[in-house]
């Protein structure tokens, strides 16, 4: 090893100094909470892109990080470090049990929603792309049975990193063994290279679903039309108290009278003042 790597190797060492500055940035730009229990996490993600940077410590990185051209330049690189994205097609089969059976009859007889205008749909937090393109695929089969039903789904992340891979639509075989055999042979692609073990989600789709960047901290969420249905699952759980509240609220404001969200399974609006109400176990409304 030469002794410049040496160098970097021995300073690269997140000091409780400099975790306590991270930590209280990630909090501020993205709402993230980040307790010393994670400081080696932390320490263990950031430690790469130091030596990319040439950078022989994390004193030198908060320092750049902090300064004007950091959050211009390397905010969006830091923020894809440290986020956790764990998601897979169909999880909490439930939700869409609920939505196919419950949600949208209810939704085109009562309202007209997908009829009179286009059904919107939020996957917030979308990770890489396996929550829209499932609820897509549970759209796309309501539709089958509903003549006229028209819908569209905005999935948004924080992460750019899991927004690139989202967007190309493309997965290893394992990653889509819950999707449903009869779905899987109507909206999964075969890559002409058997070996490679890839599947393409089909082009009817992926043009049914926007991807975009979007940081929960943004005081507008450049949203101009009201949501009917979101999916908020397994996100909150990374926010305190307060935040959690706050963007709920911010959630409320944007949904349409009488829409639903759906959190995960170890989420709860317990405690938290949210004017929601539980239909179904993760599952809440808006009141007219």
């Amino acid at each position: 090893m030469s002794d410049a790597c040496q160098r970097v190797d021995s300073a690269a060492n997140l000091s409780n100094e400099d975790f306590s500055r991270l930590s209280q940035f990630i909090y501020k730009q993205c709402g993230i909470k980040m307790p010393i229990a994670k400081k080696t996490m932390l320490e263990a993600r950031l430690q790469k892109r130091l030596r990319s940077m040439g950078m022989r410590s994390f004193r030198d990185y908060c320092d750049y990080l902090f300064s004007p051209q950091g959050i211009e330049q390397e905010l969006v690189q830091m923020i894809d470090l440290v986020t956790t994205n764990k998601t897979d097609f169909f999880r909490e089969p439930d939700h869409f049990d609920y939505l196919q059976q419950r949600v949208l009859p209810e939704w085109v007889q009562k309202y007209g929603g997908g009829i009179n205008r286009k059904l919107m749909i939020w996957s917030a937090g979308c990770s890489t792309g396996e929550e829209p393109y499932t609820l897509s695929m549970v759209l796309s089969e309501f539709a089958e049975s509903c003549p006229g039903f028209k819908f569209q789904i905005l999935a948004t992340d924080i992460s750019t990193r899991v927004l690139e891979k989202a967007r190309t639509a493309i997965y290893e075989e394992e990653r889509v063994e819950s999707v449903p055999m009869p779905m899987k042979r109507k909206y999964l692609l075969r890559s002409r290279d058997k070996a490679s073990g890839l599947v393409r989600i089909a082009p009817e789709l992926r043009e049914k679903v926007q991807f975009r960047r979007l940081n929960f901290m943004d005081s507008d969420f450049g949203m101009r039309e009201p949501i009917d249905i979101i999916f908020c699952r397994n996100v909150i759980i990374y926010f305190d108290r307060p935040t959690q509240e706050r963007l709920l609220n911010h959630f409320y404001n944007h949904m349409t009278p009488g829409g639903y969200i759906f959190m995960g399974h170890s989420e709860t609006l317990n405690g938290l003042d949210v004017p929601l109400v539980t239909v179904h176990p993760t599952i809440y409304r808006k009141q007219k």
